[in-house]
């Protein structure tokens, strides 16, 4: 993504003035980029809801400021779409700072507007490791792909799998995850027989199923951006007979709480590595959830849901700490730590990704007949392990 002198320099004199005018003022305006419409809807209905909650919980003042949210929607996957709507949020709204950002490339394209406005830009989701050394200004509350993959590789190496096979979208959060759980694995002792590449927007996961069960493997490894592909990649795993061959399922977020139900009972058994359960055990989640429900009934709580949580979280904490200053900002995040629901976390202050807890889970019936991600094995603290500044 390239942007013209003329485009950075609208978006500095944009910001040194807002800076200006607003200095006194008593809004502080967010700008939330997500997918809002179209298959993959899902990452922006989270957000929002997640939002909705942090602001019935603590208000919508912080520091003598009152903060307003702006939502755009980029329809998915779109590097151009993500950088016009900061533009927009910028120059046209005032924002003070960024949010959002549920895939790789629309987080990437906005990298130089945060560098030249000086606007902090909190990644609610997008996990490729590179990220935020693409700005000073990025900071992300979800996870990377390195710092679930390797404790994934580790479980598995001391629980019985020797042969093992990768199946991930063929994007950069795939090939990170592949790439840290290869390395972990064969370090460990295992063997990974192949490496499956998938296009990122296929739902025809059978002839992979095929390759995967021929191959003599254990157990797959699989990472998928979670939405329909995750839940047409499990689907598959159970209708192929991979489960009835003995092929042992390792994934990430594959039983994501919102599709879980729709998998049913032959989801019951699998085995992910992740960094938040709907049913992690803990005051604090049980009252994130209990809110969720109260403001948006039939909603589940995700992983999507904990980083935007988290997220206006870090930016009241910012807002609190420096205000409108956005430099000041980035420097007051580093080092914060606070108890999330998903447990506690910290910022990085070299990633500028949260330390946090990983956990291992397995899909039970809980006490209610539901589906859920029951967590039984803690690794505790995991930074981001794939980020080499």
């Amino acid at each position: 993504m390239t942007f013209s002198k003329s485009t950075l320099y609208l978006v500095a004199s944009a910001a040194f003035f807002v800076t200006g005018t607003l200095a006194q003022a008593e809004t502080i305006k967010v700008g939330v980029i997500a997918t809002f419409s179209g298959p993959n809807a899902i990452w922006g209905k989270q957000f929002r809801e997640a939002i909705d909650v942090y602001v019935a919980q603590h208000g919508d003042e912080v520091g003598g400021h009152k903060i307003q949210f702006i939502y755009k929607d980029v329809g998915g996957p779109n590097a151009d779409a993500s950088k016009a709507a900061a533009l927009e949020l910028l120059v046209r709204d005032g924002v003070k700072y960024l949010a959002g950002f549920d895939f790789t490339p629309n987080a990437v394209a906005v990298a130089p507007l945060t560098k030249q406005a000086k606007v902090p830009a909190v990644i609610f989701n997008a996990a490729t490791s590179s990220i935020n050394k693409q700005s000073d200004f990025f900071l992300r509350t979800s996870f990377t792909l390195t710092q679930l993959a390797q404790p994934a590789a580790e479980w598995a190496a001391k629980n019985g799998s020797k042969k093992v096979v990768t199946a991930v979208s063929d994007y950069n959060p795939g090939i990170d995850a592949e790439t840290a759980f290869s390395a972990s694995f064969e370090k460990d002792g295992g063997a990974v027989l192949e490496k499956i590449r998938m296009p990122l927007q296929t739902n025809d996961f059978a002839p992979f199923m095929q390759r995967i069960k021929s191959s003599g493997a254990d157990t797959v490894f699989t990472f998928l951006p979670v939405g329909p592909a995750t839940f047409a990649f499990t689907k598959a795993y159970n209708e192929n007979g991979l489960k009835a061959a003995g092929v042992s399922f390792l994934g990430g977020g594959e039983t994501d709480e919102t599709t879980l139900d729709a998998l049913g009972d032959q989801a019951t058994g699998l085995v992910t590595a992740y960094h938040y359960s709907d049913v992690h055990d803990s005051a604090l989640n049980k009252s994130f959830v209990a809110k969720l429900q109260e403001l948006h009934p039939g909603s589940r709580a995700n992983m999507a849901s904990i980083g935007a949580y988290d997220g206006a979280e870090l930016i009241y904490r910012m807002i609190k700490a420096a205000g409108s200053d956005g430099t000041k900002a980035i420097e007051a995040a580093k080092g914060m730590e606070w108890e999330s629901p998903r447990g506690p976390v910290k910022m990085d202050p070299v990633s500028r990704t949260v330390v946090q807890n990983v956990y291992l889970r397995r899909v039970e019936k809980g006490a209610d007949g539901k589906l859920v991600n029951r967590e039984f094995a803690t690794v505790p603290n995991v930074p981001d392990l794939g980020f080499n500044p």
